[in-house]
């Protein structure tokens, strides 16, 4: 029976790289890229060959091995396995570069910061406190040659080949023989009378001197250049000085250079140095420390290199969110960092995390998920949105918080595009109709009615054809002013998902209802969806064959972007922390939501007089007594499709325009997103204020206006600051029933008519009752306000102002 012997090489769990050799300590060892042979993944790997007549050299390179294999720091070189032959020595290390090639790329790159610098020498000279103070060792071989970098930027010390103890071992310094490691022995080694002797640190303290001069001049030439310190910052020059000092005895413990450099104003002082420290004694840090610590993190990362982002902070987040009590303190650093990962990377991190977190039920996580979604809704694939993150967030819509409900709204711009159809076109369009119907907050309203006209083209053919007319024609009536512009804007943006047949009946019907609406914002955006509408009509009765082209996307199959309101609308997509609804209030804001101070729209002869919105929420007009000269309307109207040309209301307006809409009590409402999650309204409170009457009673039931004030002028009469006082007629005037028999009918350019004549003693009588009808009901409301307000106390913050 033969027996063969195993090759101990082969059988190595770790291999070589086929790669060159990336260098190492001079004369000695070759440095290799290696990686495991079970994972792949990447490590380093050392190797001395052992040559006939070399016994001093391999003698000095088993004890280096012995050396690393003992030795633990956080910055000195991380041993993992090595190998000993007859023939080679292989140590194998975590995967580093050395800081000659390291600071070379980084210099050619342009990437190289001095907080790098910083926190390297910070790391070595730590290293050597180790070494000196704690374990009573002399490096003896500090230069750039022996100092490695890992992924991570970290600095490490290894080069242990000239070790030895400096507890008075008769033995003293190996050799070294290499000339390259010789100059950077201090001078008193080269004096043979032994008077200048320094403390044990004095010589490793001087190469660490040449090490810094290394680090920003480049090489060293010669000793003789060290006493021009060239690049090296001016406030580490005077502590550079002491370590390169002809005098051994006044060179610096290593623990005390540290402390001279991170003094006030030193080298080592500043917010990098500080995080990295902080992140080292992190598990040990108090839970407000942390807090406060994640908080500040985010400012502070832009200016930090990114393979330290990557490596050290990643991790240290994650671990924060998964065993600490960080909370969503962690999000905003954590997805500042992924835009640092490749997409696998992403996939592999922070996907997991986030995924786990829609589960949370912390608020203030949740809401920071929603405005931070953008950043990462790329990674997510259609399965965990449908089955692990969707399930999560629809409970946003029935949250107390209004603040979270609105986000909740906003992200499904982002989350549509990914659902299926039962959760697009089913469970999603069920919260929605409950929002826009029942919600209190009328910013939420229209934010419902905004993201249901651009995820529109996502919904199922049946979908749309049931749910977007309703909708929008439900939104044209809210009492709230930015909402029944988003109705309009709806309508607008979805105008090709519409057969003809529904534009004529059902759709202008409904707009040509708000052309008389008392918000002028409103009034403007309703024309201008009737001429685009009334502009496709007309071509298709001109030229019926255009019928099929036009309604091409009526029956298609839902898809995104499809029709010609694509550019329109994207004007309106919006970040994770804007607000939608106040993109949407043009550049007139209103100055008051006062039920006494609102002007009643004017009624004219032989039509029903719409019934004003009720008090707590009645929409203010806005200009719309201003007499106003239009330009006139140049564009084309026979252009089948004119919405990508029209100006559907700017989006980067501020948000205190939405504030000056309506008043939401304590300070207005003028964004969910941005307030400190306004108190919710008791739904005692909603429910009263809707038996008093809904929007949509008050829409159905139209009762006639209050006159106006007697002694009232038309807004026409005055002189608002022109040359002369203008004598042209309001446009709205002529709707209006005058309200005293002695005064004169006003000429203007309609003639001499006297429109009084036609009013007749019935109608005065009709409206002298319901004046008086709405006077009791006034005082009914105001007796009710005040029961409620002396029962429940002050009104809270986000709650609806009834007086």
């Amino acid at each position: 029976m033969w027996f063969f012997a195993r090759d101990p090489v082969r059988d190595f769990p770790f291999e070589l790289s086929p790669e060159s050799p990336e260098g190492g300590p001079p004369g000695l060892w070759a440095l290799h890229r290696g990686r495991k042979k079970a994972t792949g993944s990447p490590v380093s790997i050392f190797v001395y060959d052992v040559k006939p007549g070399a016994e001093e050299q391999t003698q000095v390179a088993k004890a280096a091995f012995k050396r690393l294999k003992t030795l633990r720091h956080p910055n000195i070189l991380a041993y993992i396995d090595g190998l000993e032959t007859d023939k080679c020595l292989h140590v194998v290390t975590e995967a580093v570069t050395p800081l000659g090639m390291y600071l070379k790329a980084r210099v050619e790159a342009g990437d190289l910061k001095e907080l790098e610098l910083s926190w390297g020498l910070h790391q070595i000279v730590k290293a050597l406190s180790f070494l000196v103070n704690d374990c009573s060792l002399i490096h003896n071989n500090v230069c750039m040659a022996a100092v490695f970098v890992d992924r991570a930027g970290e600095w490490k010390l290894g080069g242990l080949d000239y070790m030895y103890s400096a507890q008075g071992d008769s033995s003293g310094p190996p050799r070294k023989g290499v000339p390259e490691l010789e100059q950077y022995d201090p001078p008193e080694l080269a004096d043979s009378s032994g008077r200048a002797v320094g403390e044990k640190w004095s010589a490793d303290m001087w190469r660490l001197g040449c090490l810094i001069w290394e680090v920003f001049n480049g090489p060293l030439p010669r000793a003789a250049a060290l006493r021009n310190p060239g690049k090296i910052p001016k406030s580490l020059v005077p502590h550079y000085c002491e370590l390169v000092g002809a005098n051994p005895k006044v060179r610096p413990n290593p623990a005390r250079f540290l402390q001279n450099c991170q003094a006030p104003g030193g080298f080592l002082n500043n917010r990098f140095v500080e995080t990295n420290l902080f992140l080292e004694e992190i598990q040990i840090k108090e839970p407000a420390e942390k807090q406060k610590f994640f908080q500040e993190l985010s400012k502070s990362l832009d200016s930090f290199p990114e393979d330290f982002c990557r490596h050290k902070v990643l991790p240290q987040l994650l671990t924060a969110f998964e065993f600490g009590s960080a909370g969503a303190v962690v999000l905003t650093p954590l997805f500042k960092v992924g835009k640092c990962l490749s997409a696998e990377e992403y996939q592999q991190k922070i996907i997991p995390v986030v995924v786990k977190m829609f589960s949370s039920t912390d608020r203030a996580m949740r809401i920071r998920l929603l405005q931070q979604m953008e950043q990462f809704i790329q990674y997510l694939d259609e399965p965990t949105v449908n089955t692990q993150i969707f399930p999560h967030v629809v409970h946003g819509f029935l949250d107390t918080n209004p603040a979270i409900r609105e986000q909740t709204v906003k992200s499904m711009l982002l989350l549509a595009p990914k659902l299926n159809e039962a959760n697009l076109n089913v469970e999603l369009m069920k919260h929605f109709a409950r929002l826009q119907a029942k919600d209190d907050q009328g910013p939420i309203r229209c934010n419902t009615t905004v993201c249901l006209g651009k995820i529109g083209s996502y919904l199922s053919a049946s979908t749309r054809h049931r749910v977007l007319t309703s909708a929008f024609s439900r939104a044209t009536k809210d009492p709230f002013a930015p909402s029944r512009v988003a109705g309009v804007l709806g309508f607008a943006a979805t105008h090709n998902l519409y057969s003809m047949s529904d534009c004529a009946v059902k759709i202008l019907p409904v707009l040509c209802s708000l052309t008389v609406d008392p918000e002028k914002s409103v009034r403007d955006q309703a024309f201008k969806a009737i001429r685009s509408f009334l502009s496709k009509l007309e071509s298709v009765s001109e030229d019926p064959t255009q019928l099929a082209e036009v309604e091409k996307d009526v029956h298609a199959a839902s898809s995104p972007g499809t029709g010609g309101t694509a550019a329109s609308w994207a004007g309106w997509a919006v970040t994770g922390v804007s607000s939608l609804t106040s993109k949407l209030i043009r550049a007139h804001p209103t100055t008051s939501s006062s039920e006494t101070n609102a002007p009643q729209r004017p009624t004219p002869e032989g039509l029903p007089a719409p019934a004003p919105p009720p008090g707590p929420t009645a929409p203010t007009p806005s200009g719309h007594w201003e007499t106003q000269e239009e330009g006139k309307d140049t564009a084309d109207n026979s252009s089948a499709d004119r919405w990508d040309d029209e100006d559907w209301g700017s989006l980067e307006e501020a948000e205190s325009a939405l504030a000056q809409q309506e008043d939401w009590g304590a300070g207005g409402h003028a964004s969910l997103v941005q307030a400190s999650s306004p108190a919710h309204k008791p739904e005692s409170d909603w429910s009263s204020w809707e038996a008093e009457g809904s929007w949509d009673q008050s829409w159905q039931e139209p009762s006639p206006p209050e006159p106006p004030a007697e002694g009232t002028r038309p807004a026409s009469e005055y002189n608002w600051g022109g040359p002369e006082p203008s004598d042209k007629g309001d446009p709205f005037a002529a709707l209006a029933t005058r309200r005293e028999t002695g005064t004169q009918p006003r000429r203007d350019s309609w003639g001499d008519d006297n429109w009084e004549g036609l009013e007749t003693e019935s109608r005065q009588a009709k409206a002298e009752l319901a004046r008086k009808k709405r006077e009791e009901r006034r005082r009914e409301m105001e007796t009710k306000r005040a029961e409620r307000r002396a029962a429940k106390g002050p009104m809270k913050l986000g709650a609806r102002k009834l007086d």
